[in-house]
């Protein structure tokens, strides 16, 4: 066994992801478990949760922010499901996610006028020849590529149609350009550090003119129901959920942004995820066997940090043999409580996933480096 010091929280996955520094159960003790959440107090809590990421992010002051059903996926097919149909779609993909999202305008709603903008893993598509007289659709940090559109230049302040951004591991990690982006949706369960299965819908004003201007063709499942009779739901958009959320949930995103504010806001959730890339990337560049996969700088994650083996013995392996092997990998550095989940996501490059969001410690990434160049001689002497 490696007498190399341990990382304090081995934690590392892109999803969930680590708590914040210092959580403990006991934060929830005041969590309003066996009551409604239709309650006076629960409605509280809940306007609290939104009110404070309205605050944090600096949305525009006619942003509408609602709690959903089905963590990230769930809030942004309500988006789709509610607002396309009604003019072209463009689909940006670079990533499983992306697919994801060709696959229900595609297979799902079935929209015939819909153009794919796709590239590989490691390359973002042009983004050049977008036409905005058209709803765009695309995420903005793909989690299984590492691979971020690195700013908002290339939408177009005047467009026509709207733009659905899918922004799950950017928002608290990434300065997001508001004024562009017509729908966000994201879960706490990454950037925050929060539980699963809550999804975070931001609408712009010209989102919330097309829920009442356009009614589409296809029915809308309960869950994703935000019109009643052609009008724009508000209440949704002030705590009165469609469904059922966990209040125990709800009381540790009120820890996890209060976290966030004590720390210094939104401006230093992104420094600490920067440091954390730029801590790797030093790594990466004095290691011959590793690299990023996103193949240009400015497009690296600083969340989802995504690395791919470049030894070449590796390299000449077998898709199966190069799984195994970073399947070995990964349950070492779990068996010794280094690190935890950090194998690259299957349709990906072979090679690991790192997460590297505002909950995550400097400290902890520069204690895990030396265990990864450890464990990957383990894997030569084994494997070659």
């Amino acid at each position: 066994m490696s007498s190399l010091e341990v990382p304090i929280n081995p934690n590392f996955s892109s999803g969930p992801c680590a708590k914040r520094p210092g959580w403990n159960v006991s934060v929830l003790k005041n969590a309003l478990v066996g009551r409604s959440h239709r309650s006076k107090e629960s409605l509280e809590k809940i306007n609290k949760v939104i009110a404070d990421i309205k605050t944090i992010l600096d949305l525009p002051k006619n942003y509408e922010v609602a709690l959903v059903g089905g963590s990230d996926t769930g809030a942004f097919e309500m988006a789709m499901w509610n607002l396309l149909g009604h003019k072209p779609v463009e689909i940006l993909a670079w990533e499983a996610f992306g697919n994801d999202w060709i696959t229900d305008v595609v297979e799902q709603l079935k929209i015939k006028n819909t153009k794919l903008v796709q590239s590989d893993y490691g390359l973002l598509p042009n983004l050049k020849n977008i036409c905005f007289d058209n709803d765009v659709v695309f995420t903005w940090n793909g989690t299984t590529s590492g691979v971020k559109i690195p700013n908002g230049e290339w939408i177009k302040e005047n467009r026509k149609g709207l733009t659905l951004c899918d922004a799950t591991s950017a928002v608290f990690a990434m300065d997001l350009p508001w004024n562009n982006l017509d729908v966000t949706t994201f879960s706490w369960q990454k950037v925050l550090g929060g539980e699963a299965q809550h999804g975070v819908i931001i609408l712009s004003k010209r989102a919330v003119e097309r829920l009442e201007e356009y009614n589409p063709p296809w029915p809308i499942p309960k869950l994703f129901r935000i019109t009643k009779e052609g009008k724009f739901q508000t209440k949704i958009f002030q705590g009165n959920t469609i469904n059922t959320p966990s209040l125990i949930c709800i009381e540790d995103a009120i820890d996890a942004l209060n976290w966030v504010k004590k720390i210094g806001g939104l401006k230093e959730m992104i420094n600490r995820s920067v440091n954390n890339l730029k801590i790797i990337e030093k790594w990466v560049a004095n290691t011959k066997w590793i690299d990023f996969v996103a193949e240009k700088k400015e497009t690296r994650s600083s969340t989802s940090i995504c690395l791919k083996i470049v030894d070449p013995w590796f390299i000449l392996l077998s898709n199966e043999d190069k799984s195994n092997i970073i399947k070995f990998v990964s349950e070492i550095l779990a068996k010794y409580k280094v690190a935890y989940d950090i194998n690259s996501y299957p349709s990906a490059p072979s090679g690991i996933r790192i997460w590297g969001g505002g909950t995550i410690e400097k400290k902890n990434i520069e204690l895990l480096l030396p265990w990864l160049d450890w464990i990957w001689q383990k894997a030569k002497i084994k494997y070659n």
